[in-house]
């Protein structure tokens, strides 16, 4: 048995956006393997995901097809948790838009585009925090584990968007650190590099342009997976990370020193 895979989540409820497809699938099931109840929320509908899950782990889990980006649903997602849940102990902002991006010149990026990339990845993890916050502050405690990216330390040619979105997360993490200390809460920064997910695969252009660069970066020459990240994820997710916070954690191989 994988340290993933062993029961150190048991008795925890856990949010993860945009928890249906891609990489976001994989930290669904790592929380569930671990023992925590996981709503899966995200754009697209993880039913079929959320009943394979349960069955496969045998732990609680729901799912919530929701807009990151809208307060409304947000609020609403926080909602069904509590009441489905009891509670919310750890908060997985992953949602982001990335896979549907092509490469694009920064005097060329559509302005309706920036401003969807900043709502989704950036305005998504301040909703989420603004309406869930308070039931880890009441109960003085919760995790809150904001992914980012490498690239928000290298920076990426044409993807200005969303490199911007993730060198905010990466501040995101440090203000909202230091604010909700005090309460006894962890928030902390997972940066995975360049990952082979099944939504990452769907961006060819980025990957045929990028892939063999960051390959030759990296102290490991290989390409990175969803399961690379499982174990760092589960580890913020955990007591075994109770003193640690404001912090980033980069999986990407060592192509980065954080």
């Amino acid at each position: 048995m994988t340290r993933v895979e062993t029961k150190r989540l048991a008795g925890k409820a856990a949010i993860v956006t945009g928890g249906a497809r891609g990489i976001g699938r994989h930290y669904s099931e790592a929380l569930a393997a671990a023992g925590a109840e996981v709503m899966i929320a995200d754009i697209a509908d993880g039913s079929t995901l959320a009943e394979e899950l349960s069955g496969k782990h045998g732990v609680r889990i729901a799912n919530q097809v929701f807009d990151v980006s809208d307060e409304a649903q947000v609020k609403a997602l926080v909602a069904k948790t509590v009441a489905d849940f009891g509670k919310i102990d750890i908060i997985v902002n992953n949602a982001a838009v990335y896979s549907t991006l092509p490469p694009v010149k920064c005097t060329e990026i559509d302005v309706a585009l920036w401003d969807k990339v900043m709502a989704v990845n950036v305005r998504g993890p301040f909703l989420m925090v603004k309406h869930a916050a308070p039931h880890l502050i009441a109960q003085k405690s919760g995790k809150i584990v904001n992914i980012a990216s490498g690239t928000a330390y290298k920076g990426l040619p044409d993807f200005l968007h969303y490199v911007t979105s993730k060198g905010a997360i990466v501040s995101f993490t440090r203000a909202l650190a230091r604010e909700l200390g005090v309460h006894n809460i962890c928030v902390n920064t997972l940066a995975p590099g360049l990952i082979l997910s099944e939504t990452g695969l769907e961006n060819k252009a980025h990957l045929d342009q990028s892939r063999a660069g960051v390959i030759a970066s990296r102290a490991l020459k290989r390409d990175g997976y969803p399961q690379d990240l499982l174990g760092a994820l589960v580890f913020l997710a955990s007591p075994e990370s109770d003193f640690m916070t404001g912090q980033t954690l980069a999986v990407d191989g060592g192509s980065i020193n954080t």
